[in-house]
């Protein structure tokens, strides 16, 4: 299958950055502009209260959910923003590099982790946007 989403490394940059820091999609590619991916159950309830790692890959589960829908995948993304509610480097690290970074594998998608004061839900820690570009045939 053919990817629309190019990623772009700089040697001119750190390579100390686990993810690329940039991407690009041909004009004809079809956009895709993901919410923010949270970590819900089907019911509306928080997955994994107290757990950023349960909830991170719970955010993931989901935003996998809404590509596919969308007529994509993971290797379709083009960027992230990762949110984490927590002013603790750990519990950001926790979320990136055991959760997030390890579903996307080879495809290292440039990406912005934050830290934020709240989130949406009660009890929500993370939450996952994400634009994803796939070609059409």
């Amino acid at each position: 299958m053919s990817r629309a989403v190019t990623l772009i490394r700089s040697a001119s940059l750190s390579d100390v950055a686990e993810y690329a820091y940039a991407a690009t999609a041909p004009a004809e590619s079809r956009l895709i502009f993901l919410a923010g991916a949270c970590p819900l159950n089907e019911d509306g309830s928080t997955a994994a209260i107290g757990d950023i790692a349960g909830q991170a890959a719970k955010a993931v589960e989901n935003m996998r959910i809404a590509l596919a829908d969308s007529g994509a995948s993971l290797h379709d993304v083009l960027s992230t923003r990762v949110l984490v509610a927590s002013h603790r480097r750990e519990d950001l690290v926790t979320a990136w590099g055991g959760v997030v970074r390890t579903a996307f594998g080879d495809h290292d998608v440039p990406s912005t982790l934050m830290g934020v004061t709240v989130l949406g839900y009660d009890g929500q820690l993370v939450e996952i946007e994400a634009i994803a570009a796939v070609l059409d045939s």
